[in-house]
């Protein structure tokens, strides 16, 4: 059996797909496709479909990936974006679809492009010079409380036009492995300095494994 990972991008309004609603969309999409995607056994049968770190609601990302499996023997890979993508709703799109050469186990951290408004700059340079940050974090096991410093210690942006820009790479493992978003730090900056998250954005640029290279 062959684990076939799918690369797409999530962009525009395809953002504000939640993960569930997400998974849903993928499943009609292949079913509908006719491509030899691996049904479960048992009484429910349905697609087996996999999804690698997950993006927050509203945020958009360059480098997302699923998986399916096929147990035909030349199941055409290079095949798969042509048929899949015409089925695809707005803003997502497929980048690729190729036999997984490493396992998702192994993403270790990921790299975003976040955009604020020009008015941030005094809130990121308190922020930059604040001895701690502390902010609450959900878990699957309920809060805990974090210093936002510890993480991401210093923002380093750039202005253009009526923008501020910078990227963060912070650690987004599976299980119990730590990982952290950038709503962390816009949480923060809404609630200490009244900065509105509606105009700020996140862009997810690239995944990494912890030999820190590019997951694909």
């Amino acid at each position: 059996m062959i684990t076939v990972r799918i690369r797409f991008e999530k962009t525009g309004e395809a953002a504000y797909i939640s993960l569930l609603d997400l998974q849903r969309v993928f499943h009609r999409i292949l079913k509908r496709s006719g491509l030899p995607v691996y049904y479960t056994q048992g009484f429910n049968p349905h697609i087996y479909l996999s999804f690698a770190c997950p993006l927050s609601l509203g945020q958009e990302s360059l480098c997302e990936c699923c998986e399916v499996k096929t147990e035909a023997e030349d199941p055409q890979l290079d095949t798969w974006c042509d048929v899949l993508q015409p089925y695809m709703p707005r803003g997502i799109k497929v980048l690729s679809a190729q036999q997984a050469q490493n396992k998702v186990a192994e993403i270790d951290h990921a790299s975003y492009l976040v955009t604020l408004p020009a008015s941030a700059a005094a809130a990121l340079d308190a922020y930059n010079a604040a001895e701690n940050a502390m902010v609450v974090k959900k878990t699957k096991r309920g809060q805990k409380e974090l210093d936002l410093k510890t993480i991401i210690p210093h923002v380093e942006y750039e202005q253009a036009g009526g923008q501020l820009q910078f990227n963060l790479v912070l650690p987004c493992g599976s299980g119990e492995a730590p990982n952290y978003n950038p709503a962390l730090l816009l949480g923060y900056l809404q609630q200490q300095y009244n900065i509105p998250p509606w105009l700020c954005s996140v862009l997810r640029t690239k995944l990494y494994t912890k030999n820190n290279e590019e997951f694909c």
